[in-house]
This record gives structure tokens, C-alpha cells and sequence, in this order.
């Protein structure tokens, strides 16, 4: 399984469990085993929980792309520009070279 679909599916499961502890809460609220500001205050605190998780996930994946990355041993965009800066470059040369071979040859009249 592609680790996209992995990402993904956690992330709609967690979307999900959010939802079922907010539920869960505000029927603790309804029964009156806990305040409104004892419920809120619960929610908010899991939702910070929440967030800080998926921040610590969404870190930890861009890490491990770049590593996959560099073991990969791509060439970098940077690399490529200045590459490709050099390939245009070397074709001017070229270019001036033939038109001035082509100009020296030329039969006079």
C-alpha cells in the first residue's frame, strides 16, 4: 500500500475520532456529568493534542521523503538549473563556433 493511502487513511480515521470525542463529551455534558466549560475545556485540550500529533506526523514524513530522497540521489531542482544554465551555455559556444567556421570557409570571389 502506498504510503499516500497509509497518510490518508490515518488521518480520515483521526478526522473521525475527533468527531466521536467531541460526541462523547458534549453527551457527558447532556447528562450533566461534566460543565459546559469542563467539556469545552476538554475538546479544546484534545484538540491541541490532535493538532500537535499531526504536525509531529507531517514532520516526520517530510523527513523520511527527503531521506528516501538523498538515498535515491536525485540531482536537486538547484542542480538541475545550473545544469541546464551550462547545457545553454556550451550550445551558444557551439553555435558561434560553426557560424565563424562557416563564415572562414565561405570561397572569395
Amino acid at each position: 500500500m502506498p504510503i499516500f493511502d497509509i497518510v490518508r487513511r490515518a488521518m480520515l480515521a483521526g478526522f473521525g475520532v475527533q468527531e466521536r470525542v467531541k460526541e462523547f463529551i458534549d453527551e457527558l455534558v447532556k447528562k450533566g456529568e461534566l460543565s459546559e466549560s469542563q467539556g469545552a475545556k476538554l475538546v479544546k485540550e484534545w484538540t491541541e493534542r490532535a493538532e500537535k500529533s499531526t504536525a509531529e506526523l507531517n514532520k516526520t514524513l517530510t523527513e523520511l521523503v527527503e531521506k528516501t530522497l538523498q538515498r535515491m540521489n536525485l540531482p536537486t531542482k538547484a542542480e538541475m538549473e545550473k545544469l541546464n544554465k551550462k547545457l545553454q551555455n556550451l550550445s551558444q559556444r557551439l553555435r558561434r563556433l560553426e557560424e565563424a567556421k562557416g563564415q572562414a570557409e565561405e570561397p572569395e570571389e
